[in-house]
């Protein structure tokens, strides 16, 4: 189920980047990714990776209502994989017609092959300025606050590990948007890690390289959940907000996940024709 994983996983990865590139040659293109011209070429892979989470994950979007029609933060609990914010994505941009631009951790770009990819979804490093500067011109940005260390070392039970940050909460102030809260239900009985490993704690800590293994790919049911925004005040810190768009995703996890999470329920759970809310 690994090796299947990993082979479909940057099969659709290489196969999105190859299609745009086909794109951009055959259609004389040269930089200016939020031109226009690339909006077929982006949609063809929106509607790929669109088509993988309906068939693979049986994927589903709820309260997208929620999202406002101007600029965001979207706020979410980070997987042992994105693959969820993928579908997000893809999904957000067919039923609203809307990019979200998106905060990943570094070691994303030194990924070979995809920068092409990268830039024409809005994907950054993301220092402080530039992600005020995209929500002032208007867009949604997403960040996950836990980031690589929530997605090796969070498990079954979905504890959010932040730490201390409150960076994106103070973007967030600065650039005076809502807070948008967002999670995926059963991410964990798709794709897991070795992270209670001692010795991969430890390397990890020292290195920092994304060097804990995963396993899983399993087919399970995914739905993700867009809570109530958390709307701009003058008034709050940014450890404040921070807190207060912690509670709002734990709350989504309690209302939407069991814990601890079960790969059997959650593989169950895709011939169930009814939404849950617990």
């Amino acid at each position: 189920m690994l090796l299947a994983f990993h082979i479909v996983l940057f099969g659709v990865l290489y196969l999105s980047s190859l299609l745009l590139h086909v794109y951009k040659r055959k259609n004389h293109l040269k930089g200016d990714y939020s031109s226009k011209l690339w909006d077929n070429g982006r949609q063809m892979v929106i509607c790929l990776w669109d088509l993988y989470g309906k068939l693979w994950h049986g994927y589903e979007l709820h309260g997208v209502e929620n999202i406002p029609e101007g600029p965001g933060l979207i706020v979410y609990y980070h997987g042992a994989t994105p693959i969820d914010y993928l579908y997000f994505l893809a999904r957000l941009c067919n039923q609203k017609g809307r990019l979200c631009h998106s905060v990943a951790d570094h070691f994303t770009f030194k990924i070979p092959g995809i920068k092409l990819l990268l830039d024409i979804f809005g994907v950054m490093h993301g220092g402080r300025e530039e992600c005020v500067q995209i929500l002032k011109n208007g867009h949604l940005l997403g960040v996950s606050p836990g980031g690589v260390r929530e997605a090796f070392f969070s498990d079954e039970n979905y504890n959010l590990l932040w730490g201390n940050r409150k960076g994106f909460a103070q973007v967030a102030i600065d650039a005076k948007v809502p807070i948008i809260p967002m999670f995926t239900q059963n991410l964990r009985e798709g794709y897991r890690t070795l992270g209670k490993i001692w010795s991969f704690r430890w390397l990890y800590e020292y290195t920092r390289l994304p060097v804990v293994p995963l396993y899983g790919g399993f087919p399970v049911k995914f739905r993700t959940y867009i809570g109530d925004p958390i709307p701009y005040d003058p008034n709050v810190t940014a450890a404040e907000l921070a807190e207060k768009a912690k509670t709002a995703i734990q709350s989504l996890r309690d209302r939407h996940q069991k814990i601890p999470g079960n790969i059997l329920r959650a593989l169950l759970e895709r011939f169930d024709k009814h939404q849950k809310d617990d």
